[in-house]
């Protein structure tokens, strides 16, 4: 669905997205992930064609974004940056003015858009009445009424309460899954992408560190949690004997193919170590993102 190849942006000095290629599969829920500066926003902002690149090319269902803008953008919905109303109309009002730029609004599809996204019994009061939840919801109806087949979600979870956050994350994988939508999810909460992304791809200071599918960042994989008196040559003699393949700073380790705690713990007694702690661990993407980023910042 969408292809970037080679694309380069700098904001004067400063570089904001540093030859990046990168695919998103249709019909995926395709995660951006990285802190504050990664180059996310700049990303999805030169997809939208709102921001030129200095290099490189971005195409969406095979269309140039730049040779063919309104063919490349046509079927694309969007909320990127903080939506804009008119606060003193209501919601029916706003929807109908910004999506009449591209045509006509079908009374049917509004309909059946506002109540998916759950504005039906608020859709005629003004906006200004709104809550910041409430008005996310009508920027997402706006962005679902030309009816797309990619939505392209930039931090749509920012500022939303604990309530909002779950709402919101309900109504992508239901766009998914049973509107077919092909859906790129930009985030800094590594918890939000977890839920919702099958891909996922992970940015720090304008570089692609990662791209690809869960299970090929070792989520899967079984890790412990080792605290011994001999901590080094601990580590280092389970990882000779094949029961750890690797320790992290932290005393955390990935083990072998047909190792599991216990084993670990027999192999510690034989050895007269002192055990203060042995536990099995859950790696979540947190870990993963920050071993990332520390691998990444040791090697520059």
């Amino acid at each position: 669905m969408i292809s970037i190849r080679g694309v380069c942006k700098k904001f004067g000095g400063r570089v904001a997205v540093d030859h990046l290629n990168l695919d998103v599969p249709r019909g995926q829920i395709f995660g951006m992930l990285g802190h504050n500066g990664a180059g996310k926003s700049t990303t999805i902002g030169m997809l939208l064609g709102q921001v030129y690149p200095d290099e490189g090319q971005l195409m969406i269902g095979g269309e140039d974004v730049f040779a063919n803008r309104s063919k490349a953008l046509g079927r694309v919905g969007a909320i990127f940056e903080s939506p804009s109303f008119y606060d003193y109309l209501s919601g029916a009002s706003n929807l109908r003015i910004f999506c009449e730029y591209s045509g006509p609004v079908d009374a049917k599809r509004m309909e059946e858009v506002v109540k998916l996204v759950g504005l039906e019994g608020r859709i005629h009061d003004r906006v200004r009445v709104y809550s910041h939840g409430m008005r996310q919801r009508l920027a997402l109806a706006q962005a679902l009424l030309p009816n797309p087949e990619l939505l392209i979600l930039d931090e749509p979870n920012d500022g939303l309460d604990p309530e909002g956050i779950h709402e919101m994350r309900n109504l992508i994988v239901k766009l998914n899954r049973e509107w077919g939508l092909t859906i790129l999810f930009s985030s800094h909460q590594l918890n939000e992408v977890q839920h919702l992304c099958t891909h996922l791809a992970v940015m720090r200071e304008g570089e692609l560190l990662f791209s690809g599918e869960w299970r090929q960042l070792g989520l899967d994989q079984a890790w412990i949690r080792l605290r011994v008196d001999r901590q080094a040559e601990a580590e280092k003699g389970l990882v000779g004997a094949g029961l750890v393949k690797s320790f992290s700073a932290e005393g955390h380790g990935m083990l072998g193919p047909d190792a599991d705690v216990a084993k670990v713990a027999e192999w510690l007694v034989h050895g007269r170590f002192r055990i203060g702690a042995i536990a099995p661990i859950e790696r979540d993407l947190e870990d993963v993102y920050l071993a990332m980023v520390r691998k990444e910042k040791d090697e520059g």
